[in-house]
């Protein structure tokens, strides 16, 4: 007769250990700000390692050691969270300050200094675990905070579908929206203003808050104030900076959705960069763009139709429209920013001759690994004019996997004609492109020219049982560098150019990553 009352005991007693909540307590109101926290966490984040990669070069290493370091600190904000006490409100509005401020500044501050300090990977570590430090406090905070208000399994589940939703928001806005319409700096500081918005919504809707009301409210209005203002100003903040960057003015500036596009300009140059590496100085880019194009397009008379992948700016465009022969020249590049730019903008349409507008051109913006896998055509010559082999995302269209789908491209006959960095400055790096070329099944040529604003720079061609005739056509008329004199010399290499042994890159190892990090490394600010 004893056992039931017991029973019914233990099966209310799940139920009592749940305090009753306020009725001003809003436990939803917190699991919104799990998603607008985990939000901002993985944006921070996001704005360290693509602003690392923009200012230090190598996306893939930079990335990687951002992210392990900023989950590392996470891991350790979280295990410092036990040490918190007391009004744990108090302390979530606290943080909610300080993460808005740190990861809302970390932006326009690591921009500022990194013309100013010699140690900057130093001060972007040190951010970043910062950051990580208070993030990881905020999960864990919230849950002890909620943990009178959903038994365990809920509460966890709960806390945890907000917090993954919130990463996957971000990391589709951050490279759709935010980066293109918005750039980093703004990003940081309008992802910091949200975090101190979260911490001014919980310290006016819940009344536990009443007694530090006043304490807190000062110093809330003041961060918020001032990442609104350093909002308005983003656009100087990062005129400033970049003025700092560059020797010239900066006329134009733009963070497109894979790369930031900088312009600038003196009395006797333009000159494009491009994630802050120079890509042309208008002084001389004809030396470059004229050794990329004519020494195939010489050997190839009949040739009718042309690929060119990469190459947005249109100057290799503009060499080839000089061979009036061709009936068809289509250019495939990553970047709409890019190549609207260079067919809008009255000065570059000056430098290009209006290329990309030219009826025989055909510009399609997509990813050119993904293009030439589907495409179906077949090209009398195709250009490769990509930018150099800095990270895995650009290492993989100098792979051997990558080549032989050109081979099923390319015409009878016809040729392939890869930049391939400086065999001088990154000697490992141009005989592995050449190595990787064979790799794939075609006979090669290396030359390499001279172009003063990068020194000396190679270029391979690559065809399929062709026989390279640079006495098969004319040279078309008005070339400022390139004759058949020049031709014939830029095949011969001086001893500390000579070709050595290297590693073949395939997608599996990108040795040419490898290759050119070491080769250029000690040039990287």
């Amino acid at each position: 007769m004893d056992k039931v009352p017991v029973r019914r005991a233990r099966r209310a007693a799940p139920a009592a250990a749940l305090p009753p909540a306020p009725a001003d307590y809003h436990p939803a109101l917190l699991l919104g700000s799990v998603f607008v926290i985990a939000t901002c966490g993985l944006i921070y984040e996001l704005i360290a390692g693509t602003l690392a990669s923009y200012l230090l070069g190598d996306s893939v290493t930079q990335f990687s050691t951002i992210i392990g370091a900023y989950l590392f600190s996470m891991g350790i904000g979280s295990w410092l969270s036990r040490y918190l006490g007391g009004s744990l409100l108090r302390w979530f509005i606290r943080l909610e300050i300080m993460v808005g401020i740190v990861g809302g500044f970390s932006a326009p501050l690591l921009f500022v200094l990194f013309e100013y300090v010699t140690s900057f990977r130093l001060i972007l570590y040190a951010l970043v675990s910062l950051t990580g430090v208070l993030v990881g406090l905020e999960i864990p905070l919230l849950m002890r905070i909620l943990e009178n208000r959903f038994e365990f399994k809920d509460l966890v589940s709960r806390v945890f579908t907000f917090d993954y939703i919130g990463a996957l928001l971000a990391s589709l806005i951050f490279p759709l929206v935010l980066v293109p319409q918005l750039g980093l700096i703004r990003t940081s500081l309008l992802f910091g203003a949200l975090n101190v918005v979260v911490a001014g919504v919980a310290l006016y809707r819940f009344p536990e808050t009443r007694p530090f009301r006043r304490s807190l409210a000062g110093g809330l209005v003041v961060s918020l104030l001032a990442l609104v203002v350093c909002f308005g100003y983003a656009e100087r903040i990062q005129t400033y900076t970049e003025g700092m960057a560059f020797q010239d003015q900066v006329i134009y500036s733009k963070s497109t959705t894979y790369q930031r596009i900088v312009l600038t300009k003196n009395q006797r140059e333009l000159r494009l960069f491009l994630n802050g590496n120079l890509q042309f100085s208008s002084l001389d880019e004809y030396r470059y763009h004229e050794a990329l194009v004519h020494p195939a397009m010489q050997a190839l008379p009949q040739a009718r139709r042309v690929l060119v992948l990469g190459g947005g700016d249109g100057l290799a465009v503009r060499e080839l429209l000089k061979y009036p022969q061709l009936q068809s020249i289509r250019l495939v590049d990553l970047d709409a920013g890019m190549t609207r730019l260079f067919r809008q903008n009255e000065m570059l349409l000056g430098l290009n001759k209006r290329a990309l507008l030219h009826p025989k051109v055909e510009v399609i913006n997509g990813d050119a690994y993904q293009w030439v896998r589907h495409d179906t055509a077949r090209y009398n010559c195709i250009v490769v004019d990509f930018p150099d082999p800095g990270n895995y995302s650009i290492g993989k269209l100098y792979s051997v996997a990558f080549y032989r789908e050109l081979e099923k491209r390319l015409a009878p006959g016809g040729w392939v004609v890869v930049q391939s960095t400086s065999p001088y400055v990154a000697r490992q790096s141009f005989w592995c492109v050449n190595h990787t070329l064979q790799a794939a099944g075609f006979t090669t040529l290396p030359y390499h020219c001279y172009v003063p604003s990068f020194g000396e720079w190679g270029f391979v061609m690559a065809g399929r049982n062709a026989h390279w005739r640079p006495d098969a056509g004319p040279l078309p008329p008005g070339l400022r560098y390139i004759t058949p004199a020049t031709i014939r010399d830029m095949r011969f290499f001086p001893p500390d150019m000579s070709e050595i042994p290297t590693e073949v890159n395939q997608l599996n190892n990108q040795a040419l990553v490898r290759y050119f990090e070491d080769d250029w490394g000690p040039y990287v600010h």
